[in-house]
């Protein structure tokens, strides 16, 4: 095994460097695990250029990347191909014990505040947050499962139904995942909003009926002539962006509900609070997931769910500064990089 591995660290706005360090040595209960692979999640994009993360700030260089695979390396599941859950829950606490582990006031996450993730070529990790993946799955499809599931519990925040006319306000990746799964789960009018245009060829071609290129400020217009003035059953906010918000709320029809799951650049939401209390709205904020990755795996697998497509750009570790760029500029969809490559 080599002596020395590969880390990086963001060490301010816009400063990664790549650091040489001793690889890590798997504790009681934790594996060993080569990275092969991790995508840029709009989160590490929002430390990335803001040096933190609402009101968690970077105490320290941090190693970024929560959405990974690898395979493990030690012990009796020596050689498995894994998903990585990178939340690890106390387990103690009421929220746990209740089953809401996301909202475990005690979590440590990859890649937030002290706790270092994947953009490294060696990790160690508790064994039960590692989920086996076959062999049909790619390395790349294993890092989109984290994504798939914050997109999976964002639908059953929704409550849908099937006949039902959503909304998807911000085409993404999750936004592209939250389509595919609104399809299985029997929408029949998916109205998407997004302001790039290949991200609105994408969404049509993952199950959209209807695409709007946000340029123009008549979202909210062109949504309630679609659904013939009546508006949206479900509205799901994915862009991050008040204004999706703000589109949200007036293109919901009275007694929607409308699930936020975009992570705003200053920490602030805000709508117009009477659209909201007169149309007598249920406002819903997607906190991660939980209990989805064996479900996530499970639609890769089937090939319900398309994640493979969704990536379109891969760098090696020493293309980082190209790899981050690129993800901030919002090319294509789902940027990966590969520590192990």
């Amino acid at each position: 095994m080599d002596k020395t591995i590969k880390s990086l660290y963001l060490h301010n706005i816009g400063d990664i460097r790549l650091h040489t360090e001793e690889p890590p040595t798997a504790s009681s209960g934790e594996a060993l695990l080569q990275v092969e692979s991790v995508g840029i999640c709009g989160s590490d994009i929002h430390w990335f250029m803001e040096a933190g993360i609402g009101d968690a700030q970077l105490p320290k260089p941090l190693v970024l990347g929560h959405e990974f695979a690898g395979q493990i390396l030690t012990g009796t599941r020596k050689g498995e191909r894994v998903a990585v859950d990178p939340a690890i829950p106390c387990r103690h606490c009421g929220f746990c014990l209740q089953g809401h582990p996301n909202l475990c006031e005690s979590i440590k996450f990859a890649g937030h505040g002290e706790q270092d993730g994947a953009l490294r070529e060696r990790m160690t990790w508790p064994e039960d947050r590692l989920f086996p993946i076959p062999d049909s799955i790619s390395m790349s499809a294993g890092a989109m499962l984290e994504p798939l599931g914050v997109a999976l519990f964002a639908v059953e925040l929704a409550k849908i139904k099937v006949g039902m006319r959503v909304g998807v306000l911000g085409c993404g990746p999750i936004g592209l995942l939250i389509i595919q799964l609104l399809r299985l789960a029997g929408a029949t009018q998916i109205v998407a909003t997004e302001k790039l245009p290949h991200r609105i060829d994408a969404a049509k071609e993952f199950g959209a009926t209807h695409a709007i290129q946000i340029r123009d400020g008549l979202e909210v217009e062109n949504i309630l002539s679609i659904t013939n003035g009546e508006g949206l059953d479900v509205c799901i906010e994915a862009a991050g962006e008040n204004e999706a918000v703000e589109t949200a709320i007036e293109s919901a029809r009275p007694g929607a509900r409308v699930i936020l799951v975009g992570i705003p650049t200053n920490d602030k939401t805000s709508f117009k609070a009477s659209s909201a209390r007169r149309k007598g709205l249920t406002i819903k904020l997607c906190r991660r997931m939980k209990h989805t990755y064996p479900r996530s795996i499970q639609l890769v697998a089937s090939g319900q769910i398309d994640v493979e497509s969704l990536v379109t750009h891969r760098f090696a570790m020493n293309e980082y500064e190209q790899a981050f760029a690129t993800a901030a500029r919002r090319d294509g969809l789902k940027v990966i990089i590969e520590p192990s490559s």
